[in-house]
Parts: C-alpha cells; sequence; structure tokens
C-alpha cells in the first residue's frame, strides 16, 4: 500500500495541472507532510515501545514461572513420596504448556481453556496432604505459596496473549505512511533509480511494522520467546 501510493502519486503527476505543481505548492506540500511524518516517528517509536515491552513481559513471567515450578518440584520432593502424585500432575501440566506454545514441528498446538486451571487442581492436591511433622508443614506452606504465585503469574499471561497493539493505531499508521509516500511520488522524477529507492524505502517502513507485530505475537511468527526455562523445569522435573 505504501509504495502503491508512491507509484499512484508518480502517475497522477502528468495529470495537474502546471500551477499544481509550483514551486509555492511544493513548499505547502513540505510543511503537511513534515507534520505527518513527525506524528508518524511518534506514533512508530510509541508501538516499538509497547511491542516490545509486551514481549519483554512474557519472556519475564516465563522465566518466573520456570523458577517457581523447579522451586515447587523440589519442595515436593523434599515432603516425601506422598506428593509422587502431586508431581506427576506438575510435570504433566509444563508438558502440556510446552506443547500448547512451542508445539513439535508439525505438530498442531493443543487447546488450554483458560478458564480451568490445573494449578487449583494441584493446590488441592497439596492442600490435602495431611504433614506428620514440622519441617513438612513448611513444605507445604511453601508450596502452597509458589502455587498461588505460579496460578496468578499464570492469569496475567493468559491476560496478555490477545494483541497489545491497537487496530486503529496501525490504521491511521499506514494512512500516514501512504500520505508521506504519495507527496514523494507527486514530485519525483519517474525513472528507475527513484522507483527502486522508493521500493527499498516502502520496505523499510513496513519491515519496522513487521517487527512491531512479530513482537507482539510473542507465541507465533519468527519471533517468539524461549521455551528454554520451560523446557529446563520440565527436565528437572523428569529427574
Amino acid at each position: 500500500m505504501v509504495f502503491g501510493s508512491a507509484l499512484l502519486a508518480m502517475l497522477a503527476h502528468s495529470a495537474l495541472p502546471e500551477h499544481h505543481l509550483s514551486a509555492d505548492s511544493k513548499d505547502v506540500v513540505k510543511l503537511g507532510i513534515a507534520l505527518i511524518a513527525t506524528m508518524s516517528a511518534l506514533v512508530l517509536g510509541l508501538l516499538i515501545a509497547s511491542a516490545k515491552s509486551a514481549f519483554d513481559t512474557r519472556s519475564n513471567q516465563l522465566v518466573q514461572s520456570s523458577a517457581d515450578i523447579i522451586q515447587l518440584a523440589r519442595a515436593l520432593a523434599r515432603y516425601g513420596p506422598e506428593t509422587q502424585e502431586a508431581r506427576s500432575m506438575l510435570e504433566r501440566s509444563v508438558a502440556a504448556t510446552l506443547e500448547r506454545f512451542w508445539p513439535a514441528e508439525g505438530a498442531r498446538p493443543i487447546a488450554i481453556d483458560t478458564k480451568t486451571s490445573p494449578i487449583e487442581a494441584l493446590y488441592d492436591k497439596i492442600e490435602a496432604l495431611s504433614p506428620r511433622s514440622e519441617a513438612q508443614r513448611a513444605l507445604r506452606s511453601q508450596a502452597e505459596a509458589t502455587t498461588l504465585d505460579m496460578g496468578r503469574t499464570r492469569l496475567l499471561l493468559f491476560e496478555h496473549l490477545d494483541t497489545s497493539i491497537p487496530v486503529p493505531f496501525l490504521v491511521v499508521l499506514v494512512f500516514w505512511l501512504c500520505i508521506i509516500f504519495a507527496s514523494f511520488g507527486l514530485f519525483a522524477p519517474r525513472n528507475g533509480t527513484v522507483i527502486a529507492v522508493l521500493c527499498v524505502c516502502a520496505l523499510s517502513v513496513s519491515g519496522a511494522i513487521f517487527l512491531i507485530l512479530e513482537l507482539d505475537r510473542s507465541f507465533e511468527g519468527l519471533l517468539q520467546v524461549s521455551s528454554a526455562p520451560f523446557r529446563a523445569a520440565l527436565a528437572q522435573l523428569g529427574r
């Protein structure tokens, strides 16, 4: 769309009356485009910052969750063999999360119901434990607190799975970019060099929007948050 706007403006150049292409007209167009370019730069910077912040937030939440998983597994293991079922539930939950967000090549991601949480069933299992010593009582309390933290982080993660970039922002930004490139094409000479430069510039600007959308969709596409923390946690559970 951006590059097409420049090409259409180049075609419209020959259809405009001569006085529309005068130096005074060019000056007015330059002033208006300078204002739009400034606004576009501000919005583009805002969207990049928002997308990068969302990406970093999700990455940090996954690291925090993996640390909580390892801590919970160790507390349950120290409690005793009575927690074997709870540890199995925890391992299955981590494996399901990996398959949901990072499925094997060619496999379809499994569906996870965000309204029901396996953390609640795990918490019930831990709460049902009957400690026989002060050490086991302390470990159960630690496990319950860690499980609650995991549930809170899970809710926050699922709440922010949808895009954080407002669609009107993108629509207005693309519209402004089209206007800017149309002004370039309106007064540009029609030759191969100019067209190639406009094409490269349009690709560069569109690439910035592409990166914004990729950062915002943290669990799909080219730029994904790393699954290494969760895989490390699953490896710890399998020991």
